[in-house]
């Protein structure tokens, strides 16, 4: 069965995911915009100024800037992240925050294996370059308004 690719069928299958996602970090004992801020300071090293991850996830995730910081701070007080230097404007994973991370790459890779595991390389490449395309052209258009 042939399905267009439509706004529709981009959210069922992002939904879909998301709650096979939310699932597994319901389990890890994280949120989903936890787990981006724990991903987005791994990406980073470890160690990324908190003003430029703010950015990042607002614009990543399209919510404001105090649910960012309300992420940041419950992982702060989590002992997952630790401000650098002290009252500064640093960020950076503890012990606690690098082992989350890694459970949380674990669950998305156990996800990805499971979910994408038979389809065709070429396909993925193509659904990839479109909704990528897509994202490029509803940012621009956001950032019109």
């Amino acid at each position: 069965m042939l399905t267009t690719l439509t706004g529709q069928v981009i959210g069922q299958a992002h939904h879909a995911t998301r709650a096979v996602l939310e699932r597994e970090l319901a389990g890890i004992g994280i949120t989903f915009p936890q787990s981006v801020a724990l991903n987005a300071v791994a990406a980073e090293g470890g160690v990324v100024e908190r003003t430029a991850l703010v950015g990042r996830m607002t614009g990543g995730l399209k919510v404001d800037e105090s649910a960012v910081r309300t992420t940041l701070a419950e992982l702060t007080d989590a002992g997952l992240l630790r401000t650098l230097p002290a009252g500064g404007s640093g960020l950076a994973l503890t012990d606690a925050g690098r082992a989350r991370q890694r459970q949380v790459a674990d669950a998305v890779a156990g996800i990805v294996a499971r979910l994408y595991a038979d389809i065709p390389a070429a396909e993925l490449e193509v659904a990839g370059r479109v909704l990528t395309l897509l994202k490029q052209r509803a940012d621009a258009e956001l950032a019109m308004a």
